[in-house]
């Protein structure tokens, strides 16, 4: 359930953020003086002194919207970290629609919806962040058909939205994440698997990145003093995107 009690501090919505780059992003920004609003459907390891988690299936978006209005009701949320995500590993003659539908459904419309929610607050303050958390995979990337199409679909958002609200003071963003060091990750490349060894070869810097790598990042990006950057793509992948961008 939502807090009955409003923080004092300032209040930015993560979507996702009970682990991985979510978790660690929220704590950032806790650490920061921040308090987050933590959408998922699963419940953190610790909740924090400063967050309100409410149980959310993001996908669904009957649940959603009801819950976004919720919140919007009983805090001034001007800051936004559009994080969470599913992957559904397949090559193209085993990708299903229903796959595919679902993907988009967490990855790329939980995120519009959640912008549509938070945007009316924003727009009277004539203030905001969007950090939008995408993937180096939107550059392409073998049997990830879903995954890596909602991620470019992500990027094209973070670039219209960019162009739609920066008379209204609102700044939108993306970062792509290359091998981060989270379940997510893990599980859809096993850790000692030749497929796996690739991508570590694969990383100049030659490691697996971590979680709070790409925190520090969306702390910067959702700073006040970083009013003059918005439509970009930061990649946080330890160089391997450099070639591929170009």
């Amino acid at each position: 359930m939502v807090s009955e009690v409003k923080s004092t501090r300032e209040c930015v919505l993560v979507t996702g953020a009970s682990r991985g780059i979510g978790r660690a992003i929220s704590e950032r920004l806790i650490a920061d003086g921040m308090h987050v609003i933590n959408l998922d459907k699963e419940v953190p390891g610790n909740i924090a002194k400063h967050e309100t988690f409410i149980k959310v299936d993001v996908s669904d978006e009957k649940v959603l919207r009801d819950a976004l209005a919720k919140i919007a009701s009983q805090f001034a949320i001007t800051r936004l970290v559009n994080n969470a995500g599913i992957v559904r590993p397949a090559t193209i003659e085993k990708t299903t629609i229903a796959d595919f539908q679902a993907v988009m459904n967490v990855n790329v419309a939980a995120a519009i919806i959640c912008v549509q929610a938070l945007l009316p607050t924003m727009k009277a303050a004539h203030f905001g962040r969007i950090v939008n958390i995408a993937s180096r995979a939107a550059l392409g990337k073998e049997e990830r058909i879903s995954y890596a199409t909602s991620k470019a679909g992500l990027l094209g958002l973070t670039r219209t939205l960019a162009l739609e609200l920066a008379n209204d003071g609102i700044t939108v963003n993306a970062i792509g994440p290359g091998p981060i060091a989270t379940e997510l990750f893990q599980s859809a490349n096993p850790p000692g698997v030749p497929a796996t060894q690739r991508i570590l070869d694969s990383v100049p810097l030659g490691r697996i990145g971590q979680p709070e790598e790409v925190a520090h990042i969306a702390a910067s990006l959702l700073d006040h003093r970083a009013g003059f950057t918005t439509g970009q793509v930061v990649y946080v992948c330890g160089g391997m995107t450099v070639g591929l961008s170009q």
